[in-house]
């Protein structure tokens, strides 16, 4: 009996789906944050093109908070979960108008186009 079980719960594991982030959602969303994140010099937030791996408050053309640059944050898909559900809980003191994702899963959408916008 308890290799039928065993047997019975692997087969569920096979054809439960796995819920990835999608990317496309991620772009869709994003598309609001290119309001203050994009590449002119005079943008309200920094480049988030190639974030993963970055340091916070690193880039030379941008000038951050001094919470951001306290932080010590670098950006990779936990912090950005983070940062992206609740800004003010994650760096306390940043400047960006944005009161965080409600949903968790468009927060790991967004990440994950972060991860192909290079």
């Amino acid at each position: 009996m308890r290799r039928v079980c065993q047997g019975v719960i692997a087969g569920l594991v096979l054809v439960v789906p796995v819920f990835a982030a999608d990317a496309i959602h991620g772009k869709e969303l994003f598309s609001a944050c290119l309001a203050c994140h994009t590449e002119r010099s005079d943008a309200l937030g920094p480049s988030l093109k190639g974030v993963i791996g970055r340091k916070a408050g690193s880039l030379e053309d941008f000038r951050y908070s001094s919470a951001m640059m306290r932080s010590g944050i670098i950006w990779d898909d936990s912090n950005l979960r983070d940062y992206l559900r609740d800004p003010q809980a994650k760096v306390k003191g940043n400047h960006m108008p944005f009161s965080g994702f409600a949903v968790a899963s468009d927060a790991d959408d967004v990440i994950a186009y972060l991860n192909t916008y290079k």
